[in-house]
């Protein structure tokens, strides 16, 4: 148990009592968010050893596709059968765990966690396949409150403020209070919002399938910029000052300077078009981001010169995380990989056995993924006591 964390409560699942550390706020090595951050430039604040050991192993039911959540001792899992989990981090036991509908009935349908999950000081928040917005209790996992949206919610949410704010498939994107889930506002556009919102300052940013990049103000609901990008998007955007970097599903890997409405630059490789589902990891010089085309594309970010790319034998849809001079992510070939950042060349391999689409989550000095399909499985590495 970590220094410090002497509160415990008692709650009871299944008829068992468990005994759990109290939740602590996020701390900078916490990893809150699906790109653990308002900007989302998939950057951990925490470290990992060196030499990367197995510690716990979680089967799941229909297997994970969202990026885990990792605060304090507490790690928190969206899965595919309506489940949000909370297991310790120490040793992966479950400490509770939260359904998307209220039935007590095991075999009643429950609608999937395809979103990561956003936590906060005292909160959970995760949409869910069926559109309904969550916000669980971090010490009880008991419902606090729910929004129902107009169709699915697949990307994670985004703290401004006091306001949560997060896209459905039912071409809204919607803010709404933290504190009581009351809607704030909601801004149309004109297909559905596939990623999670990107913030800056008092402005976020959304893409989906209506092939435009929106620049909507937080603080009245209104639309300041609209960029038209010539495809629709899965991935999510990631920001570094007025610049902003997404893969688009036509292939193309762009750069656009948001205040200025312009593009910087505009990456695609040469030899084939593949969409790029999964959302980029940008440092100060360099993004990083996977492809359906079997590769991790590494690129200047200046530039939009192709530095290197690392081959995989699958698609990459796993949005990488860069931790120190590594970048980890998974693959449709049941493998998680990390990379060099400098050079691209391969410096760990772990194979999970199923596809890996979810991104990897590193905080607290460990690094959890989920994997697809039935049975599927939770993984925690890190270093063993």
């Amino acid at each position: 148990m970590r220094t410090g964390l002497i509160a415990f409560s008692t709650l009871m699942l299944c008829g068992a009592a468990v005994l759990a550390a109290e939740p602590t706020p996020p701390t900078r090595t916490s990893w809150v968010s699906f790109r653990n951050g308002l900007d989302q430039r998939g950057i951990a604040g925490s470290t990992l050893p060196e030499k990367l050991e197995l510690l716990w192993e979680v089967r799941t039911e229909f297997g994970v596709l969202g990026t885990s959540a990792i605060v304090g001792d507490h790690v928190y899992v969206p899965t595919l059968d309506g489940y949000l989990l909370c297991l310790s981090r120490i040793d992966g036991k479950e400490l509770w765990k939260y359904r998307s509908i209220e039935s007590e009935d095991p075999k009643a349908f429950a609608p999937g966690f395809k979103a990561a999950p956003l936590v906060t000081d005292t909160r959970v928040f995760v949409g869910d396949e069926e559109g309904v917005f969550h916000a669980v209790d971090r010490a009880t996992g008991k419902q606090v409150w729910k929004y129902t949206a107009g169709a699915e919610i697949a990307g994670g949410a985004n703290l401004y403020q006091d306001k949560v704010i997060f896209g459905s498939h039912d071409s809204f994107l919607y803010c709404v209070s933290s504190a009581d889930g009351k809607e704030i506002w909601k801004f149309q556009t004109e297909n559905r919002v596939n990623c999670a919102p990107a913030i800056a300052g008092k402005h976020t940013f959304i893409s989906g399938c209506d092939e435009h990049l929106r620049v909507v103000d937080i603080e009245t609901g209104k639309q300041v910029a609209d960029i038209p990008l010539g495809s629709f998007l899965i991935a999510s955007p990631a920001i570094v000052g007025d610049v902003l970097y997404v893969g688009t599903y036509a292939g193309e890997v762009v750069a656009l300077n948001w205040k200025e409405e312009r593009f910087v630059w505009r990456f695609k490789d040469a030899k084939r078009e593949f969409a790029y589902n999964a959302s980029a990891v940008a440092t100060d010089d360099r993004i990083i981001v996977g492809g359906e085309d079997r590769k991790l594309h590494c690129i200047d970010r200046e530039t939009g010169n192709e530095v290197w790319a690392f081959p995989c034998p699958a698609a990459i849809d796993s949005s990488p995380a860069l931790v120190d001079k590594r970048v980890f992510f998974g693959s449709k070939d049941g493998s998680l990989y990390a990379v060099d950042l400098e050079s691209g060349t391969e410096v760990w391999k772990f194979a999970a056995g199923r596809d890996i689409s979810a991104g990897p989550a590193i905080g607290e000095g460990c690094l959890v993924v989920g994997c697809e399909g039935t049975r599927g499985r939770i993984f925690c590495f890190g270093e063993k006591p």
